[in-house]
């Protein structure tokens, strides 16, 4: 579950289906909250509570759930972490049991759950929840996105999304 501080509204705008605050997407649910945007908590499958003092908790797994959303959405393809330390962050993630997936000088990728934890060192803040990445048949048809461009994972189309205090770009599916 992904706990955001955005309004229902602002997510319907964009052609999501809510019911009762929380967006249904293949295994992942995000819960809309109102309280101002971004990523407030992330509850997943993890041992232990906030690794590197992200607001990740320990959590059940939801089992995938079909929703018809009329942008055409129905996955979580991966969460945006930006952190001052790629070490201090990486380890605290597979202390809490992720499986670190690829790794380079400055990003790392660790699978939580259904998606991809992509853990970016930039700067010299605390680690964070940036932004997410949901997949979508069309990103140049979600309302609100601006043009589609090419991916860097190759046969990808990928488009950042305006009018949400959360960082959301639409992704198009894996070939």
């Amino acid at each position: 579950m992904i706990v955001l501080g955005d309004r229902p509204e602002a997510w319907e705008a964009l052609g999501f289906r809510v019911e009762d605050e929380t967006i249904a997407l293949g295994e992942e649910r995000l819960v809309l909250t109102g309280r101002g945007g971004g990523i407030l908590q992330i509850t997943a499958p993890i041992e232990g509570e906030e690794p590197d003092g992200l607001p990740l908790t320990n959590g059940p797994h939801h089992p995938a759930e079909p929703s018809a959303h009329p942008n055409g959405a129905f996955a979580v393809d991966h969460v945006v972490v930006l952190t001052g330390s790629l070490d201090r962050t990486v380890t605290a993630l597979q202390a809490a049991g992720l499986d670190l997936r690829r790794r380079d000088e400055r990003m790392a990728f660790l699978r939580l759950g259904s998606y991809i934890l992509e853990v970016v060192e930039r700067g010299d803040a605390p680690a964070r929840f940036w932004g997410l990445v949901v997949v979508v048949d069309d990103p140049g048809a979600v309302p609100g996105a601006g043009p589609a461009k090419n991916a860097v994972q190759p046969g990808r189309r990928i488009a950042t999304v305006n009018g949400l205090g959360t960082a959301l770009a639409v992704m198009s599916r894996r070939v």
